[in-house]
């Protein structure tokens, strides 16, 4: 399918490895003119240098900034002062007892995983207004619908998300903006194993079984029983930025392999 996006332009933060880079990978591969950020200089050189190999020819653009810095947001529109799609993936979690989270933690999780798209679409979003058309997608998670215990404070940071992007999308009626969300579930990456490997009930568990036992245990409705790999929320996020997936719009779209049993 040919998603119409060669002349586009495109911001993916947080772009250096998991979804974020299959993110960029992916757009850069339809077309897209892809300006990756992160905050190491030697992260984004080993992200261009992997998407380029895999899509020779890919207009790529890498800016060092952090985004959950009101300075890092400046730095990056001053930089790029326009784009057709913005992908607000910048975020990060964190397991923790409620009553062991500080206000620091709190802070620092709204920061990183609110503000920064806040800080980018309060620039971005009013041009593509001015110009009738434009895409901003916010990386959410499966936690935005429900909260996890034992990360609180991740959870509302993720449901918080789903507000921005909704209240934004009430203000395309019209035009040619959509604003939509995604929500993956448990997504493939060096630190969500991490992350399972604390979960294993007993010492000497191979991944596959800690990841078999996590589903079976923590996440017992996933009908796929098994992790998302970060190319299939890449694909969704492509399909929403381009003018074939016009039609979806405010919407909190689902690539979380059927956790949630919900109908709607």
């Amino acid at each position: 399918m040919d998603l119409q996006l060669q002349d586009k332009t495109a911001i993916v933060t947080g772009a250096t490895a998991g979804i974020g880079l299959a993110i960029a990978r992916t757009l850069a591969a339809e077309g897209v003119a892809v300006t990756l950020t992160g905050r190491s200089r030697d992260k984004l050189d080993a992200a261009v240098a992997q998407i380029a190999a895999a899509a020779p020819g890919a207009r790529l653009t890498a800016i060092v900034s952090d985004q959950s810095t009101a300075d890092g947001a400046a730095a990056l529109i001053a930089a790029q002062p326009d784009t057709d799609i913005l992908v607000n993936n910048l975020g990060y979690y964190e397991a923790k007892p409620f009553a062991e989270i500080s206000d620091e933690d709190w802070l620092r999780m709204l920061e990183v995983n609110v503000m920064s798209g806040v800080r980018l679409s309060r620039h971005y979003f009013p041009r593509m207004l001015r110009k009738n058309w434009g895409r901003v997608i916010f990386i959410s998670s499966e936690v935005g619908a429900f909260t996890p215990p034992d990360m609180v404070h991740y959870g509302v940071s993720k449901s918080a998300q789903l507000a921005v992007s909704r209240g934004l999308a009430e203000l395309t009626q019209g035009t040619g903006v959509t604003v939509n969300s995604v929500l993956p579930a448990a997504t493939r990456s060096e630190g969500i194993v991490d992350y399972l490997r604390q979960t294993a009930p007993r010492a000497g568990m191979s991944d596959a079984e800690i990841e078999a036992h996590f589903f079976k245990t923590h996440r017992p409705s996933s009908l796929i029983a098994r992790m998302i790999e970060a190319d299939e929320v890449a694909a969704m996020v492509a399909l929403l930025a381009s003018p074939k997936g016009a039609a979806s719009n405010g919407a909190a779209v689902r690539v979380e392999g059927g956790t949630f049993r919900s109908i709607l």
